[in-house]
């Protein structure tokens, strides 16, 4: 996940399994930016992805384009798990 999106969810209520999977993960430095490595299973994915969606802009919050794509990023690799 990029680091962007693993920020933002850092700061956001999460069901005790998101946040262990987030406290679990390693991360990797990427050029200015860095990627944390998370493994759990696709449902855990995907509600963290669901969280993830004001990073989209909407409900009044402003959409910052790095924080959309990182978001957009991080929504193919997980529709890329899907069996």
């Amino acid at each position: 996940m990029p680091g962007k999106v693993a920020g933002h969810l850092r700061t956001t209520e999460l069901e005790p399994a998101e946040r262990d999977a987030l406290d679990q993960g390693t991360t990797v430095r990427r050029g200015q930016g860095y990627t944390l490595r998370v493994s759990a299973v696709l449902a855990v994915h995907r509600q963290l992805l669901a969280r993830c969606q004001p990073l989209d802009g909407g409900q009044g919050l402003p959409a910052v384009p790095a924080q959309r794509k990182a978001r957009r990023e991080y929504e193919n690799r997980v529709s890329a798990l899907t069996p």
